[in-house]
């Protein structure tokens, strides 16, 4: 059972980010926009976010108290995504360039401009801060049988804040005007502007609101069981539009996606520890690969009912058809 435990631990904590980043790709893409650049707004929003944290707690020696601080840190985070996301929406949006260059460049730059301003102001890349976000026991709710240890005790606030952010995604989307004509100009902007719908404004939003979302899951990757950030998120944006992808452009079975792949991350990664896996005998390397081969093997399988936004990647005319 400490073994489960361990296993369902880690999955959680893999599975937060790739959710939240998961869903910023979502909102980009559903008005129709690529989000190659999910990656580097990561990084940007782990080095500004942990940067303000380094300096709120070494630097300035300011005794904030910890949800202030977390929400304090959150906003940077998120408002480095939406100017690092304005960048990108300019580029696909208004000069009609190709949205998987503009994304990558985003992605090149961001890791080098993180390194370079971290050492020219700090003199190393390093940005050192003290963990926050660890609750060891949550109370009351650690001592439901079976779910609390696994749920609710050495949990991480990222958790909890992940599933209020997925619901609120969902519901956006959903059930809320704004969502319908997000859709709708991913699907079909022709017809969208037809009814009045401005959809430079609209495809504007979802990338504005992917770059918050992104910024905000580099911190809540960065935070929880690290030390120092140096300039790197492991690619888990590239993850992140994985599962993205995985899950159909549809927030629900992006949820079981994250699950699923993070399950087999982590399995990987304390194979050693489980006594069936370890007694195979086999490499390290084979059970490291195994989470990419399976959703290999899944997609390939699921493929025929994954469709993207009719829309995506194609730059707006209004006097297309």
């Amino acid at each position: 059972m400490p073994i489960f435990y361990s296993v369902m631990h880690w999955t959680i904590y893999i599975m937060t980010p790739l959710v939240v980043v998961a869903l910023a790709g979502l909102f980009s893409e559903k008005s129709g926009v690529i989000n190659i650049a999910l990656n580097g707004k990561m990084i940007m929003g782990a080095f500004s976010g942990t940067l303000y944290m380094h300096h709120v707690q070494a630097v300035w020696e300011i005794n904030m108290p910890v949800w202030l601080l977390l929400l304090t840190t959150l906003l940077v985070a998120t408002v480095t995504g939406i100017i690092v996301s304005l960048a990108h929406a300019y580029a696909s949006i208004n000069l009609r360039a190709n949205q998987v260059i503009s994304g990558i460049a985003i992605n090149m730059f961001a890791a080098s401009f993180a390194v370079y301003t971290a050492r020219a102001v700090l003199g190393t890349q390093h940005i050192h801060y003290t963990n926050v976000m660890r609750i060891e026991n949550v109370p009351l709710l650690w001592r439901i049988p079976f779910f609390g240890p696994m749920l609710f005790q050495n949990a991480y606030i990222k958790s909890l804040l992940a599933l209020v952010i997925l619901i609120v995604a969902a519901f956006i989307l959903y059930k809320t005007k704004f969502g319908l004509r997000l859709r709708a100009c991913g699907e079909h902007p022709q017809a969208a502007d037809s009814v009045g719908i401005n959809v430079t404004k609209m495809r504007y939003a979802g990338v504005l609101i992917s770059g918050a979302l992104a910024g905000a899951g580099g911190v809540l990757y960065s935070l929880p069981v690290q030390s120092a950030f140096s300039g790197d998120v492991a690619g888990y944006g590239f993850l992140a539009l994985a599962v993205l992808i995985f899950g159909a452009w549809k927030p629900h079975r992006i949820l079981f996606a994250a699950f699923f792949f993070s399950l087999m991350l982590s399995i990987a990664s304390q194979f050693s520890a489980i006594p069936m896996l370890r007694d195979l005998g086999l490499h390290a390397n084979f059970f490291r690969m195994m989470p990419y081969v399976a959703t290999l093997i899944v997609l390939a399988f699921s493929s025929k009912n994954i469709a993207a936004p009719k829309a995506l990647g194609q730059p707006y005319d209004a006097g297309g058809r």
